[in-house]
C-alpha cells in the first residue's frame, strides 16, 4: 500500500514544461548520442553535453516527486553522479539516453523517501485527474468519486503509483514509460490496464 502518499496540485504552473520532452526521438538521433555517450565513457569531460541537455528534465521530474527545491537539486546531483559513475556500464540498446537517466532518477527518489521517511508527492493537475476518472468510467458526484480514487490511489502499490503517474498525470506515451521502467510497450499497456481495473474495484470498494 502507498499509505505515504500525498497529492499536490500546487506545482502544475511550475510543470507545464516538462511535457515538451515527451516526443519520439529518431533512431537517427539515438545512435548520435550513442556516439557521445562512448566518448563520455573515455573522457568524463565529454559528459557535460549530455548532463546539459538532460538536467532540467531531470531536475522536473525529481521536483515533481518532492515538491522541494533544495531536494530535488541534492537528488538530482546524485543521479548525475551515479550516472557518470555507472556511465562505463551503459550500453545502447535502441532507447534514448534520457530513459537511462529516468530510472537512476528514480530510484534515487525512492532512495530518498526511503531515508527521510517522509510523504511521497505525486503532483496532479485537474485535466489530469479528469482524464483517469473517464478512464475507470466513473460517473457521478464528481467530488465524491475524486475522494473515492484518492482513497484509491493510496491503497496501491509504489510501482503501480508510477505508472499511474507517468501514464495520466505526466501524459507520457506508452513507449516513454516502457523505456523508463525497461519493459516492452506493450507490457506497460497491460500493467495500465490491469491497475486500472483494480482501481476500479477499490474505489466500488472504498463505497
Amino acid at each position: 500500500m502507498f499509505s505515504n502518499l500525498q497529492i499536490s496540485r500546487t506545482l502544475a504552473k511550475n510543470t507545464a514544461r516538462m511535457q515538451s520532452s515527451n516526443k519520439t526521438v529518431s533512431q537517427e538521433a539515438m545512435q548520435a548520442e550513442w556516439l557521445e555517450v562512448q566518448a563520455a565513457q573515455q573522457n568524463p569531460a565529454y559528459f557535460r553535453p549530455l548532463y546539459d541537455r538532460y538536467f532540467e528534465q531531470i531536475f522536473r521530474f525529481v521536483f515533481k516527486r518532492t515538491a522541494d527545491e533544495n531536494i530535488a537539486n541534492d537528488v538530482c546531483s546524485q543521479v548525475f553522479l551515479k550516472a557518470m559513475q555507472k556511465l562505463g556500464t551503459y550500453e545502447y540498446k535502441g532507447v534514448p539516453f534520457s530513459a537511462w537517466l529516468y530510472r537512476i532518477a528514480s530510484n534515487e527518489v525512492a532512495q530518498h523517501f526511503r531515508n527521510t521517511q517522509k510523504n511521497r508527492v505525486v503532483t496532479v493537475e485537474d485535466h489530469t485527474f479528469s482524464d483517469l476518472i473517464d478512464e475507470v468510467n466513473e460517473e457521478g458526484d464528481f467530488e465524491k468519486t475524486r475522494q473515492s480514487m484518492l482513497l484509491a490511489l493510496q491503497q496501491l502499490k509504489e510501482s503501480d503509483m508510477v505508472m499511474i503517474e507517468m501514464r495520466f498525470f505526466e501524459e507520457r506515451p506508452f513507449k516513454e514509460i516502457a523505456d523508463i521502467l525497461n519493459i516492452t510497450e506493450s507490457n506497460a499497456k497491460v500493467k495500465t490496464y490491469r491497475i486500472l481495473e483494480k482501481m476500479k474495484k477499490l474505489m466500488k470498494k472504498n463505497g
